[in-house]
């Protein structure tokens, strides 16, 4: 150290080796940022809005977003004691991961999946228990059974699976609840449920899970299929008593009012909704059969996105010279569907890719 260097304060050699969270990165003025599984579409009618009436800057929000959670609970069928919004799904795995699991503590989920999953269980000071996805994207959910061990206290299951794309069946869940310990959490983290098109797609509030099994918890965002990244605003819904831990745990006074207002007034729209949704799933449905023609493997979509197994960076910068931002991993490349325009660019990379 140099006479001139400061001292700093010591951090836990985990955190300080820890790489931070990695944004899908922005395309150029004429190119598609296809990176982040962003809506393509604006706001749905009357939340800009919503989110204008919301003015009051010099006040602090309601720290438990009581308007959102009565609407919810109304949607849903169960009392706002039994809703906990946050600044987005994340923000509240983040919350449950850390009530749930500690030193010594081991959180189960299958690999490759969200790619906040191995921070968020790092920061919470517990352990990763990896669990590798089947060959065609699935969690292998007899594998993920098997890896329960007494130090496990919290399972993630991602449906569909970011980045790969599959998601889970009813009759798959309901086995697994089965075999879980009734004292382990298990976290059903559907962020992109809506976009899921298959019939037996599990949907964990539909089909009431929590109800049977209160140690399962599902999450839903209004991130994705309501376009709302920008504003931050999540939810969660299970047992009272198990939420109360993510209350605890969550930092308070995250969702902003004008977060809540958005999303209120979103769910007054829901025709519009499933419109946009509707499109996207067929964009999403054409272009994996594209790629598919093309010589690509890709998995079972269910998302907003759609999987190149096996592609590389020279892929991704392939795409990126195209003016096409997708998003690598060690196993493949993910591409979020966005415009309608992007699409022929997407498949016509891609195809010259393929035949290299």
């Amino acid at each position: 150290m140099t006479p001139h260097e400061p001292v700093l304060p010591r951090i836990r050699p985990e955190i300080a080796a820890l790489p931070p969270y990695r944004q899908g990165k922005a395309a150029g003025a004429d190119g598609f940022k296809l990176s982040s599984n962003e809506n393509p579409f604006e706001p749905l009618p009357g939340v800009v809005e919503a989110t204008r009436a919301a003015d009051a800057l010099n006040r602090y929000p309601d720290a438990t977003a009581a308007r959102l959670r009565a609407r919810l609970g109304e949607r849903f069928g169960v009392s706002p004691d039994g809703v906990v919004v946050g600044a987005g799904s994340v923000s509240l795995l983040a919350a449950f991961i850390q009530a749930s699991a500690g030193q010594g503590d081991e959180v189960l989920y299958s690999w490759r999946s969200f790619e906040a999953y191995p921070s968020l269980v790092l920061v919470a000071g517990a352990t990763s228990v990896q669990v590798p996805n089947l060959p065609d994207g699935r969690h292998d959910l007899d594998a993920l059974a098997a890896a329960i061990t007494e130090r496990t206290r919290c399972i993630l299951l991602c449906t569909p699976n970011n980045p790969t794309g599959p998601a889970i069946t009813s009759a798959e869940l309901r086995a697994f609840v089965e075999k879980a310990p009734d004292d382990v959490l298990i976290l059903l983290d559907e962020a992109y449920v809506e976009f899921a098109t298959s019939e037996d797609v599990v949907d964990g509030l539909a089909e009431r899970v929590f109800e049977t099994h209160p140690n399962v918890v599902v999450l839903r965002t209004f991130s994705k299929a309501y376009g709302l990244a920008a504003l931050r605003v999540g939810y969660a819904i299970g047992h009272p008593r198990v939420l109360d831990a993510a209350r605890s745990a969550a930092i308070p006074l995250s969702v902003t009012a004008h977060a809540e207002s958005a999303a209120l007034a979103s769910l007054d729209h829901q025709d519009d909704l499933d419109a946009r949704v509707a499109e996207i799933a067929e964009r999403r449905d054409a272009l994996a059969a594209a790629l598919r023609a093309a010589g690509w493997d890709v998995p079972d979509a269910q998302g907003n996105f759609v999987w190149l197994a096996g592609a590389g960076a020279d892929a991704a910068a392939a795409f990126e010279e195209a003016g096409v931002i997708v998003r690598p991993f060690p196993e493949g490349v993910r591409i979020s569907v966005g415009e309608a325009d992007a699409l022929a660019r997407v498949v016509e990379v891609a195809a010259a890719l393929a035949v290299r």
